[in-house]
Order: structure tokens, then sequence, then C-alpha cells
């Protein structure tokens, strides 16, 4: 699975922009990978500091756009969107200081 990041995550990731990541469930055989899976990887594996800027609870913080396939993840089940090993997800923060 390929992550990247725009607009200030890639901060909070010691500036790394695209991540090529295997994610794997180790609960249930049978689960399926999702959004709300994938942000909880994140937040354990490749934020290193700073995971509220990115994070609220177990979803992202209000003002970041998450993409997946080019297809903004509200249009298909934001956290319950099913995830496979192919997949691109994009992390754009649309605020921005001033």
């Amino acid at each position: 699975m390929l992550l990247k990041n725009s607009g200030g995550p890639e901060l909070l990731c010691i500036f790394v922009k695209i991540h090529q990541v295997n994610v794997h469930l180790q609960a249930e055989e049978n689960q399926q990978l999702t959004v709300k899976h994938l942000l909880s990887w994140v937040r354990t594996n490749l934020i290193k500091e700073r995971p509220e800027m990115f994070m609220k609870g177990d979803t992202v913080r209000p003002g970041v756009l998450v993409l997946v396939n080019d297809c903004d993840w509200e249009l298909s089940g934001q956290l319950d969107t099913t995830l496979e090993e192919k997949d691109v997800i994009v992390f754009i923060s649309t605020l921005h200081g001033g």
C-alpha cells in the first residue's frame, strides 16, 4: 500500500512524503483492512511526534482530507472504507496557519 502526505502531515513523519507500507491485521484473519485500522497503524508506526496534530480520537483531525485511490473517503465510507494491498492513500492538510 502506498501512503502519501501533503500540505503538512509529512512534517509529523520526519519529512517523508511517500511511504510504501504493509499493514497486516493480527486479530481476525477474515477481517478486511479498513481506513480505521490504517490510521491506528500510522499513529503507532509512522508519526514520530505530535500525533494530535494528525488525529483526533480514532480518526483524522478536521481539515485533513483523505483520498483513497484519488477518491474522497467521505464517498466510500470514511473509517469503514476497505483497503487492499494496491491502494494509494493520500493525506492532505487543508488548514494553514497565517
